[in-house]
């Protein structure tokens, strides 16, 4: 199988990764901080080794300030959930992921006001129309993806942060498709809160993925009960990371996810990265030249991650993916990618499109062999 669905998680994974997941269920499944025998105090340091870990990747000083969570969408809700209340104002764009696009949604139900900045067709930021949106009403946070799940285009990230914290908002970024994938250091880019899965870029096991709290940031917690510290409290901590930690964390995948990170650091993140511009450029070259195929996002390497959506004349986005897969053995994601208002700023509601996201284990023979069958489809649909 080629595989090119890496935007919705990482395949194959580094081999690390089932061993470490398997040596961890055979010597050290203890529960994290709730015993002092010897497999309790395993199962803590592979958790605090992985918390650790996480810390290094993102320039984070303080792992404590790294809370575990099941995947980027817990994060981004307990940071959403934590931090509004009624009254307040936020801030975020029209290319964003359900995952912020429908807490925004049920927060706005209660009070929050939420203003969307509209990205250009080719899902770009222009960071004038941000500072407008700024400048319309006091604002207590700006929320935004790192880069567009359909489209790939990276947003300005740092310079984001920066307009929000002018006009005295917090900052939270959605990394759910540049961790491990773009070098994120969370003090240089000015980040309050940042959100990242560990099952995609970072390498890691569906299940994992965390939140970065700022020092200065206080969330209400989304569960409160044990933590394994402080017991005869009967109110929740306030200290990270228990404080957003309640009951046992998923100590098997986190183990996996260490395994990863690993794997990760020592190939290196700026070298992840290289490979993936690469590939995107060989695919994007490839397929302006497929007659009636029309590529929608920026179609240059050098602005997005490797997420390219494309449709086909002749084709409808399902029937190019089901064909792709059993014809071909090409896995893709067709659809609306739980991310129907980026489809609409991009012009592909509702029908959506076809994903081609090549990854860290894709290899050059994998995007001619795709952009091949691409060219057959071209010809069978006309």
């Amino acid at each position: 199988m080629i595989y090119l669905d890496n935007a919705a998680t990482s395949f194959p994974k580094p081999p690390a990764v089932a061993e470490a997941i398997s040596t961890f269920l055979a010597t050290g499944a203890g529960n994290p901080g709730r015993s002092g025998h010897r497999l309790a105090l395993a199962a803590q340091r592979a958790v605090s080794e992985t918390r650790r870990l996480l810390a290094s990747c993102f320039g984070v000083a303080d792992p404590a300030r790294v809370a575990f969570a099941l995947n980027a969408t817990e994060a981004l809700n307990q940071a959403l959930w934590g931090l509004l209340r009624p009254g307040d104002r936020v801030v975020t764009t029209s290319i964003e992921h359900n995952a912020v696009a429908r807490p925004l949604n049920a927060l706005a139900d209660r009070g929050v006001a939420v203003a969307r900045v509209p990205c250009g067709p080719d899902g770009a930021l222009d960071l004038d129309d941000l500072a407008r949106a700024l400048e319309a009403g006091p604002t207590r946070l700006v929320a935004m993806t790192h880069a567009s799940n359909v489209s790939g285009t990276v947003l300005p990230a740092r310079d984001a942060a920066r307009l929000a914290h002018d006009h005295g908002a917090l900052f939270l970024l959605d990394a759910a498709q540049t961790a491990g994938v773009l070098p994120i250091d969370v003090r240089e880019m000015g980040l309050d809160l940042l959100a990242f899965p560990g099952h995609k870029g970072l390498l890691g096991p569906t299940g994992t993925g965390g939140l970065y709290v700022a020092p200065h940031v206080r969330l209400a917690p989304m569960r409160q009960g044990g933590t394994g510290t402080r017991s005869e409290e009967e109110r929740q901590p306030e200290h990270m990371p228990e404080a957003l930690e309640s009951g046992t964390v998923n100590t098997v995948g986190i183990a996996g996810l260490g395994a990863a990170l690993r794997y990760l650091m020592e190939r290196g993140v700026v070298n992840v990265a290289a490979h993936e511009a690469a590939l995107t450029a060989r695919l994007l070259a490839g397929l302006k030249e497929i007659p009636g195929l029309r590529i929608h996002g920026t179609a240059d390497h050098r602005r997005q991650v490797a997420s390219v959506s494309i449709t086909l004349e002749g084709w409808e986005p399902v029937d190019m993916g089901a064909v792709l897969d059993s014809s071909f053995g090409i896995a893709v994601r067709p659809g609306l990618h739980c991310a129907p208002a980026a489809h609409r700023t991009l012009g592909t509601y509702p029908q959506g499109t076809v994903r081609l996201s090549p990854g860290c284990f894709t290899s050059d023979e994998d995007v001619d062999r795709t952009l091949a069958a691409l060219r057959g489809l071209a010809g069978a649909g006309n």
